[in-house]
């Protein structure tokens, strides 16, 4: 190997090195494009939960079933013990 062959085993190295840096940071700028999105299709999520709840609520009010429990809490219901269903 001659001087030559070594100039270009360091540019191709070099070729590499900026090629992979690039494409990783490709890859980190799609990543928090994508997370960012994420993020905000949750926080939009939650924003329409809190508006469902609300609005659940205040058709509760107008109902004049205030004092009933949240549909989101089902009533408990005494469950009886079922025949041949021991786990022992």
């Amino acid at each position: 190997m001659d001087g030559h062959d070594a100039d270009d085993a360091k540019k191709s190295t070099a070729d590499m090195t900026a090629f992979v840096q690039n494409l990783l940071q490709q890859m980190q700028s799609r990543f928090q494009t994508m997370s960012d999105s994420i993020v905000t299709k949750i926080d939009e999520m939650g924003n329409r939960i809190d508006e469902l709840e609300q609005s659940i609520n205040d058709l509760r009010t107008e109902m004049g079933v205030e004092g009933s429990p949240s549909p989101s809490v089902p009533p408990k219901v005494k469950e009886e013990p079922k025949p041949g269903n021991d786990s022992a």
